[in-house]
């Protein structure tokens, strides 16, 4: 059987839990994961995008065999358009993709971006769209799990420090939130329980591509 989904996955051994886009639990049918050598979290999650070795991510576009190829990195929407080129296949690189849909429905700063480093992510990654944005502070255990490449996750305390951070953040004028990062998605059904906002991210983007391919507990 093809697979639904090919997600070029970053070079790491940390926990990916059902909801992550690199767990297979995540999906209702089979995917196909691309570990890409060398493509380390601090060598993606860079405030110069343009600096990214990009060739790899190319290499494994040309060997995908779903019709879907994802990665699993939402820094890499600055390489959009030139993976896209790459593949007559439906290519999505970054939730932030999503921007210029959103901001036909929203104002930039109604949408509240949830993205692993707020002190890299910029104008390269969001083009036009300046949303109000937050990172993950450094302290957080998610956060060091996925940046120290660690082995163990303690979903319970992870997904109590990520609703107590966005709830604290969120604003009255925000209406949407936007995960940045692919390995908060596990945590959308009770971040949209504690916010009461509607949620876009990369799994939102890959059920739109083709439905019926996310489980539904993680839309």
């Amino acid at each position: 059987m093809t697979p639904a989904v090919a997600v070029l996955q970053l070079d790491t051994e940390f926990p990916r839990i059902a909801g992550d886009v690199g767990c297979r639990e995540t999906y209702l049918e089979q995917v196909e994961i691309l570990k890409i050598a060398g493509a380390s979290v601090s060598q993606i999650v860079s405030s110069d995008p343009a600096s990214i070795a990009i060739a790899p991510f190319e290499e494994a576009i040309g060997i995908a065999v779903a019709n879907i190829i994802v990665t699993s990195c939402g820094f890499l929407s600055y390489w959009q358009s030139h993976l896209a080129s790459c593949t007559r296949k439906t290519l999505i690189s970054s939730a932030l993709t999503a921007l210029p849909v959103l901001c036909q429905t929203y104002a930039p700063r109604e949408i509240l971006t949830v993205t692993f480093d707020e002190n890299k992510l910029n104008a390269d990654h969001l083009g036009p769209f300046q949303t109000d944005m937050i990172g993950l502070p450094e302290d957080m255990h998610l956060r060091r799990v996925i940046s120290q490449n660690l082995t163990e996750l303690d979903v319970d305390r992870a997904s109590q420090e990520i609703v107590e951070f966005v709830a604290s953040k969120r604003q009255a004028h925000h209406k949407h939130l936007l995960l940045e990062c692919t390995n908060l998605p596990p945590y959308k059904a009770i971040l949209a329980a504690q916010t009461g906002l509607p949620i876009t991210d990369i799994l939102s983007l890959i059920e739109n591509a083709r439905s019926g391919t996310v489980r539904p507990e993680f839309l």
